[in-house]
């Protein structure tokens, strides 16, 4: 007899969310060289939501399951999986474009991590994206050096949260630019920043003051649209403006002289396809990732944790912009009487 399971399908490209809906279907069998996760928690970032506008670089084809990162616990393995050295039974990290909503899923042995000790699985979910992004970001790609000014915008969102949190580890001084007072103060509970902005407007006067004119080393832009402009005037002469995304829904552009003039540098950071295309660094920079959170240097922020049947909410909840940190699907948990539940740090 052959298994079901639950999960969350795209049937059709929406902006609205209307063409997602929950679905049975078989419980997938691992390839050789795959692993088969019973799936304990499944994180959502806002590249999930733009997959199901079709929005986002990758585009797969309809139907398919959204979650690009998630954790479990692996119940079947591949004979070329098992070779690799894991076992039925082991907690695990999974990496993926697509298959995290949903209670059990076949991942590739290479895109296994083990989870981080003192990390829960909805933690461990947060952890892959956001974090691997702020460290190639700041530390590959921007070359950070301690004592350095990083504006961080959006940096109540997960990309820019993980920013946030791991500039304590680079010693950079950090400004945080957020929508309002509420996020900040938020973001201020969780992690220590030297200042904390709302934006875009006034953010370019207020980083030159706290600068003493020079302006910002690093500016890491998950947002693009109007912070974008705005950074292109506050970013210090041999600076670096870290361009991470387009949450802010506008693709900036910029006329050459501006950096020319300016004589700041501008850079994509792409934290997947820099270990495509660099395989040792990239193995590397999950090995940084892992230890840093296995010690307890760095914190991923769960802001809810939602059953499967609450999907719709948590979707809702990215798109109109509400979350602070990342909110977690509960594959297997049962729905509560009520529609949210907070996730404390470090709880299963």
């Amino acid at each position: 007899m052959t298994m079901t399971m639950r999960a969350l399908a795209v049937q059709a490209l929406s902006d609205d969310l209307s063409g997602l809906a929950l679905v049975e279907m078989p419980v997938p069998q691992p390839d050789a060289d795959q692993a088969l996760v019973r799936i304990e928690a499944a994180a959502l970032g806002f590249p999930d939501l733009l997959m199901t506008q079709g929005l986002y670089q990758a585009r797969p084809a309809v139907p398919f399951v959204p979650g690009m990162e998630s954790a479990g616990v692996i119940e079947a393995l591949g004979e070329g999986a098992r070779a690799a050295g894991w076992q039925v039974g082991d907690r695990v990290i999974c990496g993926s474009t697509t298959g995290g909503v949903a209670q059990y899923g076949c991942f590739a042995a290479d895109s296994l991590q083990p989870l981080p000790d003192g990390l829960s699985f909805a933690q461990a979910a947060s952890l892959r994206v956001a974090y691997l992004t702020a460290w190639v970001g700041l530390h590959r790609i921007g070359r950070a050096q301690p004592g350095e000014w990083l504006v961080v915008h959006g940096a109540a969102g997960g990309v820019g949260l993980a920013a946030v949190d791991l500039a304590r580890e680079l010693g950079l001084h950090t400004i945080a630019v957020a929508s309002s007072h509420a996020k900040l103060d938020a973001i201020r509970a969780l992690y220590p920043v030297d200042h904390g902005l709302v934006g875009p407007t006034g953010v370019r006067s207020a980083v030159l003051d706290l600068t003493g004119g020079r302006g910002a080393d690093l500016v890491y832009d998950p947002v693009g649209g109007d912070v974008f402009d705005e950074a292109c005037r506050y970013t210090a002469f041999g600076g670096r403006l870290l361009v991470v995304g387009f949450a802010g829904g506008r693709i900036a552009t910029v006329g050459s002289n501006i950096p020319l003039i300016k004589g700041f540098s501008i850079h994509g950071v792409r934290a997947g396809e820099y270990g495509r295309r660099f395989p040792d660094r990239g193995r590397e920079n999950l090995a940084a990732i892992h230890t840093m959170a296995a010690q307890g240097r760095i914190r991923p922020q769960v802001h809810a944790a939602v059953p499967l049947d609450h999907w719709r909410e948590a979707f809702a909840g990215m798109q109109n912009r509400q979350v602070i940190g990342r909110t977690v699907i509960l594959p297997h948990a049962r729905a509560p009487q009520t529609k949210k539940e907070p996730l404390e740090s470090g709880s299963e």
